[in-house]
Protein backbone atom coordinates (compact mmCIF):
# COMPACT_ATOMS: atom_id res chain seq x y z
CA UNK A 1 0.00 0.00 0.00
CA UNK A 2 1.48 3.25 -0.93
CA UNK A 3 2.05 5.95 1.91
CA UNK A 4 1.04 9.33 2.21
CA UNK A 5 4.02 10.72 1.68
CA UNK A 6 4.68 8.39 -1.43
CA UNK A 7 1.02 9.68 -2.76
CA UNK A 8 1.95 13.36 -2.28
CA UNK A 9 5.40 13.11 -4.09
CA UNK A 10 3.25 10.82 -6.92
CA UNK A 11 0.57 13.44 -7.48
CA UNK A 12 3.19 16.66 -7.30
CA UNK A 13 5.47 14.92 -10.15
CA UNK A 14 1.96 14.46 -12.24
CA UNK A 15 0.76 18.30 -11.56
CA UNK A 16 4.48 19.51 -12.94
CA UNK A 17 3.61 17.76 -16.31
CA UNK A 18 0.51 19.67 -16.44
CA UNK A 19 0.14 22.87 -18.11
CA UNK A 20 -1.08 25.53 -16.93
CA UNK A 21 -3.92 25.78 -19.26
CA UNK A 22 -4.65 21.89 -18.04
CA UNK A 23 -4.45 22.77 -14.25
CA UNK A 24 -6.77 25.55 -14.59
CA UNK A 25 -9.07 23.27 -16.80
CA UNK A 26 -9.02 20.65 -13.73
CA UNK A 27 -10.05 22.72 -10.88
CA UNK A 28 -12.43 23.78 -13.10
CA UNK A 29 -14.05 20.02 -13.76
CA UNK A 30 -13.40 19.63 -9.89
CA UNK A 31 -15.57 22.94 -9.06
CA UNK A 32 -18.17 22.03 -11.23
CA UNK A 33 -18.25 18.20 -9.15
CA UNK A 34 -18.12 20.19 -6.44
CA UNK A 35 -21.33 22.42 -7.74
CA UNK A 36 -22.97 19.52 -8.58
CA UNK A 37 -23.28 17.42 -5.42
CA UNK A 38 -24.23 20.47 -3.86
CA UNK A 39 -26.87 20.86 -5.95
CA UNK A 40 -27.34 17.24 -7.26
CA UNK A 41 -28.25 15.61 -3.41
CA UNK A 42 -31.14 13.45 -4.90
CA UNK A 43 -27.87 11.48 -6.77
CA UNK A 44 -25.97 11.41 -3.76
CA UNK A 45 -28.93 10.41 -1.26
CA UNK A 46 -27.86 7.26 0.39
CA UNK A 47 -30.51 5.80 2.36
CA UNK A 48 -31.03 2.99 5.25
CA UNK A 49 -33.01 0.45 4.95
CA UNK A 50 -35.62 2.02 6.91
CA UNK A 51 -35.78 4.69 4.48
CA UNK A 52 -35.73 2.29 1.17
CA UNK A 53 -38.41 0.34 3.04
CA UNK A 54 -40.59 3.14 3.43
CA UNK A 55 -40.35 4.53 0.06
CA UNK A 56 -41.31 1.17 -1.25
CA UNK A 57 -44.93 1.28 0.80
CA UNK A 58 -45.76 3.70 -1.71
CA UNK A 59 -46.47 1.22 -4.55
CA UNK A 60 -49.09 -0.16 -2.67
CA UNK A 61 -50.19 2.72 -0.47
CA UNK A 62 -51.46 5.89 -0.64
CA UNK A 63 -51.72 7.04 3.14
CA UNK A 64 -48.14 6.37 4.75
CA UNK A 65 -46.83 7.25 7.84
CA UNK A 66 -43.16 7.30 8.67
CA UNK A 67 -42.64 7.46 12.85
CA UNK A 68 -39.36 7.66 13.63
CA UNK A 69 -36.84 8.59 16.48
CA UNK A 70 -35.08 12.02 17.21
CA UNK A 71 -32.31 12.58 14.46
CA UNK A 72 -32.43 9.99 12.34
CA UNK A 73 -33.76 11.46 8.67
CA UNK A 74 -37.50 11.39 8.94
CA UNK A 75 -37.80 14.68 7.21
CA UNK A 76 -35.12 14.00 5.06
CA UNK A 77 -36.41 11.20 3.43
CA UNK A 78 -39.55 12.94 2.83
CA UNK A 79 -38.09 15.82 1.25
CA UNK A 80 -36.27 13.07 -0.90
CA UNK A 81 -38.80 11.81 -1.83
CA UNK A 82 -41.14 14.69 -2.60
CA UNK A 83 -38.35 15.74 -4.55
CA UNK A 84 -38.03 12.91 -6.51
CA UNK A 85 -41.88 13.10 -7.04
CA UNK A 86 -41.70 16.77 -8.52
CA UNK A 87 -38.90 16.11 -10.84
CA UNK A 88 -39.51 12.23 -12.46
CA UNK A 89 -35.65 11.56 -11.33
CA UNK A 90 -36.32 8.31 -9.61
CA UNK A 91 -32.79 6.07 -8.42
CA UNK A 92 -32.22 2.86 -10.00
CA UNK A 93 -32.78 1.20 -6.40
CA UNK A 94 -36.69 3.10 -6.11
CA UNK A 95 -39.47 0.55 -5.54
CA UNK A 96 -41.92 3.02 -4.68
CA UNK A 97 -44.57 5.00 -6.55
CA UNK A 98 -43.53 7.01 -9.63
CA UNK A 99 -45.02 10.00 -11.55
CA UNK A 100 -44.76 9.90 -15.26
CA UNK A 101 -45.56 13.33 -15.53
CA UNK A 102 -45.70 16.68 -13.39
CA UNK A 103 -47.55 17.15 -10.49
CA UNK A 104 -49.01 19.45 -8.41
CA UNK A 105 -47.82 18.90 -4.00
CA UNK A 106 -48.48 20.41 -0.84
CA UNK A 107 -45.99 20.07 1.67
CA UNK A 108 -46.33 21.46 4.94
CA UNK A 109 -45.34 21.51 8.76
CA UNK A 110 -46.95 23.17 12.17
CA UNK A 111 -46.17 26.83 11.27
CA UNK A 112 -45.42 28.89 8.82
CA UNK A 113 -41.92 29.51 10.54
CA UNK A 114 -41.42 25.80 10.97
CA UNK A 115 -42.46 24.88 7.51
CA UNK A 116 -39.89 27.60 5.71
CA UNK A 117 -37.13 26.14 8.15
CA UNK A 118 -37.59 22.74 7.96
CA UNK A 119 -39.83 21.65 4.85
CA UNK A 120 -38.65 24.61 2.68
CA UNK A 121 -35.08 24.15 3.65
CA UNK A 122 -34.88 20.14 2.63
CA UNK A 123 -36.57 20.84 -0.66
CA UNK A 124 -34.79 24.54 -1.98
CA UNK A 125 -32.02 24.68 0.47
CA UNK A 126 -31.44 27.56 3.77
CA UNK A 127 -34.19 30.17 3.44
CA UNK A 128 -31.83 32.53 4.92
CA UNK A 129 -28.63 32.30 2.76
CA UNK A 130 -29.41 33.36 -1.27
CA UNK A 131 -26.49 31.41 -2.16
CA UNK A 132 -28.01 28.06 -1.12
CA UNK A 133 -30.94 28.14 -3.22
CA UNK A 134 -30.86 25.17 -4.62
CA UNK A 135 -29.22 22.87 -2.33
CA UNK A 136 -31.39 20.93 -1.09
CA UNK A 137 -33.29 18.30 -2.75
CA UNK A 138 -34.48 19.43 -5.55
CA UNK A 139 -31.44 20.16 -8.20
CA UNK A 140 -31.08 24.10 -8.81
CA UNK A 141 -31.74 23.62 -12.23
CA UNK A 142 -34.66 21.88 -11.96
CA UNK A 143 -36.36 24.82 -9.97
CA UNK A 144 -37.93 27.57 -12.56
CA UNK A 145 -38.89 30.13 -10.22
CA UNK A 146 -40.84 30.90 -6.90
CA UNK A 147 -43.25 33.34 -5.22
CA UNK A 148 -43.08 34.31 -1.30
CA UNK A 149 -45.00 34.26 1.22
CA UNK A 150 -46.77 37.41 2.21
CA UNK A 151 -46.07 38.42 6.04
CA UNK A 152 -43.03 35.33 6.43
CA UNK A 153 -39.03 36.33 6.08
CA UNK A 154 -37.72 34.15 3.55
CA UNK A 155 -40.77 31.76 2.81
CA UNK A 156 -42.23 30.85 0.04
CA UNK A 157 -45.44 29.94 -1.44
CA UNK A 158 -45.15 27.70 -4.14
CA UNK A 159 -42.37 26.83 -6.72
CA UNK A 160 -42.54 25.84 -10.25
CA UNK A 161 -40.22 22.61 -10.55
CA UNK A 162 -39.15 21.14 -14.24
CA UNK A 163 -40.42 17.53 -14.47
CA UNK A 164 -38.59 15.14 -17.04
CA UNK A 165 -41.56 14.37 -18.78
CA UNK A 166 -41.34 17.87 -20.10
CA UNK A 167 -44.11 18.94 -18.08
CA UNK A 168 -43.96 21.05 -14.96
CA UNK A 169 -44.57 20.55 -11.16
CA UNK A 170 -45.66 22.98 -8.66
CA UNK A 171 -45.38 22.63 -4.46
CA UNK A 172 -47.08 24.26 -2.36
CA UNK A 173 -46.11 25.19 1.10
CA UNK A 174 -48.73 25.54 3.93
CA UNK A 175 -48.76 25.48 8.18
CA UNK A 176 -51.38 23.83 9.88
CA UNK A 177 -51.21 26.64 12.09
CA UNK A 178 -53.57 28.74 8.81
CA UNK A 179 -56.46 26.45 9.35
CA UNK A 180 -58.20 23.79 7.68
CA UNK A 181 -60.39 25.96 5.14
CA UNK A 182 -56.88 26.46 3.54
CA UNK A 183 -56.28 22.93 2.94
CA UNK A 184 -59.44 21.95 1.15
CA UNK A 185 -60.51 22.97 -2.35
CA UNK A 186 -58.48 21.81 -5.38
CA UNK A 187 -57.29 18.62 -5.82
CA UNK A 188 -53.62 16.96 -5.48
CA UNK A 189 -51.28 14.65 -6.36
CA UNK A 190 -49.25 14.33 -3.20
CA UNK A 191 -49.38 16.11 0.12
CA UNK A 192 -46.32 15.50 2.46
CA UNK A 193 -47.02 16.01 5.88
CA UNK A 194 -43.68 16.68 8.25
CA UNK A 195 -45.12 16.42 12.19
CA UNK A 196 -48.11 15.55 13.08
CA UNK A 197 -51.58 17.66 12.44
CA UNK A 198 -54.53 16.80 14.29
CA UNK A 199 -57.20 14.35 12.46
CA UNK A 200 -59.29 17.12 10.99
CA UNK A 201 -56.52 18.56 8.74
CA UNK A 202 -55.44 14.82 8.05
CA UNK A 203 -58.22 13.99 6.42
CA UNK A 204 -59.03 16.81 4.29
CA UNK A 205 -55.72 16.29 3.06
CA UNK A 206 -56.31 12.47 2.03
CA UNK A 207 -59.92 13.85 0.46
CA UNK A 208 -57.94 16.52 -1.51
CA UNK A 209 -56.01 13.34 -3.44
CA UNK A 210 -58.87 10.85 -3.77
CA UNK A 211 -59.81 11.92 -7.44
CA UNK A 212 -56.07 11.90 -8.56
CA UNK A 213 -55.43 8.00 -6.78
CA UNK A 214 -52.67 10.39 -5.12
CA UNK A 215 -50.72 9.94 -1.74
CA UNK A 216 -50.51 11.54 1.45
CA UNK A 217 -47.42 10.78 3.63
CA UNK A 218 -46.35 11.46 6.92
CA UNK A 219 -43.13 11.76 8.74
CA UNK A 220 -42.95 13.09 12.17
CA UNK A 221 -41.66 11.67 15.95
CA UNK A 222 -45.49 11.40 18.37
CA UNK A 223 -44.59 13.54 20.84
CA UNK A 224 -48.67 14.06 21.04
CA UNK A 225 -48.21 10.59 22.41
CA UNK A 226 -51.22 8.25 21.37
CA UNK A 227 -53.77 10.61 19.19
CA UNK A 228 -56.18 9.40 16.69
CA UNK A 229 -53.80 9.34 13.98
CA UNK A 230 -51.48 7.35 15.74
CA UNK A 231 -53.26 4.69 17.32
CA UNK A 232 -54.93 4.26 13.94
CA UNK A 233 -51.70 3.53 12.53
CA UNK A 234 -50.78 1.24 15.21
CA UNK A 235 -53.89 -0.43 16.00
CA UNK A 236 -56.22 -0.58 12.96
CA UNK A 237 -54.96 0.17 9.63
CA UNK A 238 -56.97 -0.14 6.53
CA UNK A 239 -56.08 -1.52 3.25
CA UNK A 240 -54.36 1.55 1.22
CA UNK A 241 -52.25 2.15 4.42
CA UNK A 242 -49.03 1.80 5.88
CA UNK A 243 -46.56 2.28 9.12
CA UNK A 244 -43.04 2.16 8.81
CA UNK A 245 -41.36 2.66 12.48
CA UNK A 246 -37.78 3.25 12.96
CA UNK A 247 -35.51 3.66 15.77
CA UNK A 248 -32.05 4.78 16.50
CA UNK A 249 -30.90 1.64 15.79
CA UNK A 250 -31.72 1.63 12.65
CA UNK A 251 -29.42 4.79 11.62
CA UNK A 252 -26.59 3.69 14.06
CA UNK A 253 -23.00 2.79 13.49
CA UNK A 254 -23.62 -0.63 13.59
CA UNK A 255 -26.40 -0.41 10.28
CA UNK A 256 -24.93 -0.04 6.95
CA UNK A 257 -26.73 2.60 3.96
CA UNK A 258 -27.31 1.37 0.51
CA UNK A 259 -24.10 2.24 -0.85
CA UNK A 260 -22.20 0.20 2.30
CA UNK A 261 -21.45 3.46 4.66
CA UNK A 262 -21.81 2.50 8.09
CA UNK A 263 -24.97 4.77 10.67
CA UNK A 264 -24.05 8.38 11.31
CA UNK A 265 -25.36 7.89 15.05
CA UNK A 266 -22.36 6.06 17.47
CA UNK A 267 -23.45 4.47 20.73
CA UNK A 268 -21.19 7.41 22.54
CA UNK A 269 -23.37 9.49 20.73
CA UNK A 270 -27.18 7.90 21.30
CA UNK A 271 -25.84 8.18 25.51
CA UNK A 272 -25.64 11.58 25.08
CA UNK A 273 -28.47 12.41 24.23
CA UNK A 274 -30.95 10.00 25.71
CA UNK A 275 -29.26 11.74 28.85
CA UNK A 276 -30.10 14.78 27.68
CA UNK A 277 -34.48 13.82 27.59
CA UNK A 278 -36.04 13.53 30.85
CA UNK A 279 -36.83 9.68 31.83
CA UNK A 280 -40.70 9.77 30.13
CA UNK A 281 -39.21 10.96 27.04
CA UNK A 282 -36.60 8.45 26.37
CA UNK A 283 -38.50 5.71 25.04
CA UNK A 284 -40.53 8.10 22.75
CA UNK A 285 -37.43 9.81 21.63
CA UNK A 286 -35.30 6.46 21.43
CA UNK A 287 -37.89 4.07 20.01
CA UNK A 288 -40.36 6.95 17.92
CA UNK A 289 -42.90 5.09 19.99
CA UNK A 290 -45.70 7.52 21.79
CA UNK A 291 -45.27 7.92 25.40
CA UNK A 292 -46.84 5.69 27.85
CA UNK A 293 -49.93 7.79 29.85
CA UNK A 294 -49.80 10.69 26.97
CA UNK A 295 -52.45 11.19 24.48
CA UNK A 296 -55.91 10.08 23.91
CA UNK A 297 -57.67 8.11 27.16
CA UNK A 298 -59.77 5.42 24.03
CA UNK A 299 -56.71 5.37 20.95
CA UNK A 300 -59.31 3.80 19.16
CA UNK A 301 -60.75 5.16 15.44
CA UNK A 302 -64.69 5.99 16.13
CA UNK A 303 -65.60 3.87 13.34
CA UNK A 304 -64.92 1.00 16.22
CA UNK A 305 -67.73 2.02 18.30
CA UNK A 306 -70.35 3.89 15.50
CA UNK A 307 -73.07 2.06 14.79
CA UNK A 308 -76.28 2.54 13.26
CA UNK A 309 -79.75 3.59 15.58
CA UNK A 310 -82.42 0.08 16.65
CA UNK A 311 -85.13 -0.04 18.37
CA UNK A 312 -83.61 -1.70 21.80
CA UNK A 313 -85.36 -4.79 22.31
CA UNK A 314 -87.75 -4.66 25.92
CA UNK A 315 -85.76 -7.92 27.36
CA UNK A 316 -82.09 -5.96 27.34
CA UNK A 317 -81.62 -4.53 31.00
CA UNK A 318 -81.07 -0.60 30.60
CA UNK A 319 -79.09 1.83 32.91
CA UNK A 320 -78.42 5.63 32.50
CA UNK A 321 -76.14 7.88 34.45
CA UNK A 322 -76.04 11.45 34.82
CA UNK A 323 -72.65 13.38 35.78
CA UNK A 324 -73.31 16.64 37.53
CA UNK A 325 -72.29 20.58 36.08
CA UNK A 326 -73.81 23.98 36.44
CA UNK A 327 -70.65 26.19 34.21
CA UNK A 328 -69.67 23.00 32.43
CA UNK A 329 -72.31 20.27 31.02
CA UNK A 330 -74.36 17.81 32.99
CA UNK A 331 -74.65 15.15 30.97
CA UNK A 332 -76.73 12.22 31.12
CA UNK A 333 -76.56 8.73 28.62
CA UNK A 334 -79.05 5.99 28.13
CA UNK A 335 -77.70 2.94 27.68
CA UNK A 336 -78.54 -0.91 27.23
CA UNK A 337 -76.74 -4.14 27.52
CA UNK A 338 -77.30 -6.78 24.84
CA UNK A 339 -76.23 -9.64 27.71
CA UNK A 340 -76.47 -12.60 25.07
CA UNK A 341 -73.85 -11.02 22.81
CA UNK A 342 -72.18 -9.05 25.69
CA UNK A 343 -72.65 -5.75 23.96
CA UNK A 344 -73.30 -2.61 25.63
CA UNK A 345 -74.85 0.19 23.71
CA UNK A 346 -75.13 3.53 24.41
CA UNK A 347 -77.99 4.44 22.34
CA UNK A 348 -79.65 8.24 23.42
CA UNK A 349 -77.84 11.50 25.43
CA UNK A 350 -78.70 14.37 27.07
CA UNK A 351 -76.17 17.49 27.54
CA UNK A 352 -77.10 20.94 29.24
CA UNK A 353 -75.38 23.84 31.08
CA UNK A 354 -76.19 26.10 33.48
CA UNK A 355 -79.40 24.77 33.78
CA UNK A 356 -81.86 23.81 36.98
CA UNK A 357 -82.34 20.19 38.74
CA UNK A 358 -86.00 21.17 37.32
CA UNK A 359 -85.09 22.18 33.85
CA UNK A 360 -82.75 18.67 33.15
CA UNK A 361 -85.04 16.69 34.72
CA UNK A 362 -88.15 17.59 31.93
CA UNK A 363 -85.70 16.47 29.48
CA UNK A 364 -84.59 13.21 31.86
CA UNK A 365 -88.70 12.53 31.76
CA UNK A 366 -89.09 12.34 28.18
CA UNK A 367 -87.28 8.80 28.12
CA UNK A 368 -88.51 5.83 29.69
CA UNK A 369 -89.15 5.96 33.84
CA UNK A 370 -88.28 2.42 34.64
CA UNK A 371 -84.27 2.99 33.88
CA UNK A 372 -81.95 3.48 36.95
CA UNK A 373 -79.99 6.33 36.70
CA UNK A 374 -76.63 6.38 38.50
CA UNK A 375 -74.98 9.50 40.04
CA UNK A 376 -71.68 10.40 41.33
CA UNK A 377 -71.00 10.59 45.09
CA UNK A 378 -71.16 14.67 44.54
CA UNK A 379 -74.87 13.82 44.32
CA UNK A 380 -75.64 13.25 48.03
CA UNK A 381 -73.50 16.38 49.11
CA UNK A 382 -75.64 18.58 51.07
CA UNK A 383 -74.97 22.42 50.56
CA UNK A 384 -73.41 24.47 53.45
CA UNK A 385 -77.20 25.16 54.51
CA UNK A 386 -77.77 21.58 55.18
CA UNK A 387 -79.97 21.66 52.43
CA UNK A 388 -80.61 18.06 50.56
CA UNK A 389 -77.90 16.41 47.91
CA UNK A 390 -78.70 16.95 43.80
CA UNK A 391 -80.01 13.04 44.38
CA UNK A 392 -82.53 13.44 46.65
CA UNK A 393 -83.76 16.62 44.61
CA UNK A 394 -83.84 15.02 41.09
CA UNK A 395 -85.52 12.05 42.81
CA UNK A 396 -87.95 14.35 44.39
CA UNK A 397 -89.03 15.68 40.84
CA UNK A 398 -89.30 11.98 39.67
CA UNK A 399 -86.01 10.94 38.85
CA UNK A 400 -85.75 7.38 38.89
CA UNK A 401 -82.09 7.60 40.39
CA UNK A 402 -79.98 4.97 42.35
CA UNK A 403 -80.67 5.08 46.58
CA UNK A 404 -76.74 4.36 46.14
CA UNK A 405 -73.96 6.55 44.96
CA UNK A 406 -71.82 5.22 41.74
CA UNK A 407 -69.45 2.12 42.93
CA UNK A 408 -67.52 0.12 40.64
CA UNK A 409 -68.41 -3.49 41.13
CA UNK A 410 -66.69 -5.21 44.42
CA UNK A 411 -63.19 -6.53 43.39
CA UNK A 412 -63.49 -10.67 44.57
CA UNK A 413 -64.49 -11.06 48.06
CA UNK A 414 -64.51 -7.44 48.79
CA UNK A 415 -67.92 -6.49 49.97
CA UNK A 416 -67.36 -2.81 48.49
CA UNK A 417 -66.64 -1.28 45.33
CA UNK A 418 -64.51 1.82 44.92
CA UNK A 419 -64.51 4.98 43.17
CA UNK A 420 -61.58 4.41 40.95
CA UNK A 421 -61.72 5.86 37.55
CA UNK A 422 -59.03 3.96 35.60
CA UNK A 423 -60.50 1.08 36.85
CA UNK A 424 -63.70 1.75 34.66
CA UNK A 425 -61.32 3.26 32.17
CA UNK A 426 -59.47 0.20 31.99
CA UNK A 427 -62.64 -2.10 31.59
CA UNK A 428 -64.06 0.28 28.46
CA UNK A 429 -60.81 -0.07 26.79
CA UNK A 430 -61.18 -3.97 26.89
CA UNK A 431 -64.84 -3.69 25.52
CA UNK A 432 -63.72 -0.83 22.80
CA UNK A 433 -60.56 -3.00 21.33
CA UNK A 434 -63.17 -6.21 21.70
CA UNK A 435 -65.94 -4.94 19.64
CA UNK A 436 -68.43 -5.04 22.24
CA UNK A 437 -68.88 -1.38 23.00
CA UNK A 438 -71.44 0.62 20.54
CA UNK A 439 -72.65 4.30 20.42
CA UNK A 440 -75.81 5.37 18.08
CA UNK A 441 -74.36 6.98 15.31
CA UNK A 442 -76.58 10.38 16.34
CA UNK A 443 -74.85 11.05 19.44
CA UNK A 444 -72.56 14.03 18.30
CA UNK A 445 -71.35 14.69 21.67
CA UNK A 446 -70.34 11.62 22.87
CA UNK A 447 -68.08 10.95 19.78
CA UNK A 448 -66.97 14.85 20.45
CA UNK A 449 -65.74 14.07 23.74
CA UNK A 450 -64.44 11.15 23.04
CA UNK A 451 -61.84 12.76 20.48
CA UNK A 452 -60.79 15.22 23.05
CA UNK A 453 -60.60 12.59 25.96
CA UNK A 454 -57.11 12.84 26.62
CA UNK A 455 -54.37 12.21 29.33
CA UNK A 456 -51.38 14.54 29.93
CA UNK A 457 -48.34 13.85 32.16
CA UNK A 458 -50.25 9.87 32.58
CA UNK A 459 -53.51 11.86 34.21
CA UNK A 460 -56.88 12.39 32.24
CA UNK A 461 -57.67 16.04 32.20
CA UNK A 462 -60.88 16.55 33.45
CA UNK A 463 -61.96 19.32 30.52
CA UNK A 464 -65.09 18.71 28.84
CA UNK A 465 -65.52 15.16 29.75
CA UNK A 466 -69.00 14.84 31.41
CA UNK A 467 -70.67 12.58 28.64
CA UNK A 468 -67.47 10.26 29.20
CA UNK A 469 -67.91 10.55 33.06
CA UNK A 470 -71.76 9.72 32.53
CA UNK A 471 -70.65 6.78 29.75
CA UNK A 472 -68.38 5.62 32.60
CA UNK A 473 -71.23 5.22 35.48
CA UNK A 474 -73.34 3.71 33.59
CA UNK A 475 -71.10 0.96 32.09
CA UNK A 476 -69.74 -0.17 35.32
CA UNK A 477 -73.51 0.11 36.85
CA UNK A 478 -74.93 -2.55 34.05
CA UNK A 479 -75.37 -4.99 36.71
CA UNK A 480 -77.74 -2.63 38.14
CA UNK A 481 -80.09 -2.56 34.42
CA UNK A 482 -83.58 -3.68 34.51
CA UNK A 483 -85.26 -4.53 31.29
CA UNK A 484 -88.39 -3.19 30.65
CA UNK A 485 -90.75 -1.92 27.37
CA UNK A 486 -90.58 1.61 25.81
CA UNK A 487 -93.17 3.86 27.59
CA UNK A 488 -94.10 5.50 24.40
CA UNK A 489 -98.17 5.64 25.45
CA UNK A 490 -99.25 4.10 22.90
CA UNK A 491 -101.45 1.74 24.35
CA UNK A 492 -104.97 0.87 22.97
CA UNK A 493 -107.44 2.00 25.04
CA UNK A 494 -108.93 -1.24 26.04
CA UNK A 495 -105.46 -2.46 27.50
CA UNK A 496 -104.03 -1.74 31.03
CA UNK A 497 -101.31 -0.20 31.95
CA UNK A 498 -98.19 -2.54 32.98
CA UNK A 499 -96.14 -0.90 35.40
CA UNK A 500 -92.67 -2.25 35.62
CA UNK A 501 -91.20 -4.21 38.79
CA UNK A 502 -88.07 -1.97 39.88
CA UNK A 503 -87.31 -4.42 42.41
CA UNK A 504 -89.33 -2.54 45.30
CA UNK A 505 -91.34 -5.16 47.54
Amino acid sequence: MMDTKNSETVMESFLRRLSPEEIERAIEISRKLKGRKESYKIESYDPYPFQQEFHATGKTSNQRLLMCANRIGKSYSGAMEMAMHLTGIYPSWWKGKKFDRGITAWAGGISNESTRDIVQAELLGAPEDPSAWGTGAVPRDCIISSERKPGVPNAKALALIKHTSGSNSAVHFKSYEAGVTKWMGRSVDCVWLDEEPDRTLYSQAVTRTLDRAGMVYLTFTPERGMTETVAAFMNDLKPGQSLTNATWDDASEDMVSLKGKPGHLTHVAMDQILAAYSPHEREMRRLGKPMVGSGLVFPFAEEDLIIDPFTIPDHWPRIAAIDFGWDHDTAVVWCAHDIEEDIFYVYDAYHANKRTPKEHTAEILKRPGFIPIAYPHDGNRRDSLGNPGLASQYRDLGCNFRMEHFLNPPALGEKKGSNSVEEGIQQMIVWIEEHRMKVFSPLSQVFQEYRSYHRKDGKIVALRDDTMSAWRYAFMSRRWGIAGADEQWDWPKEKDLAYPNYGIV
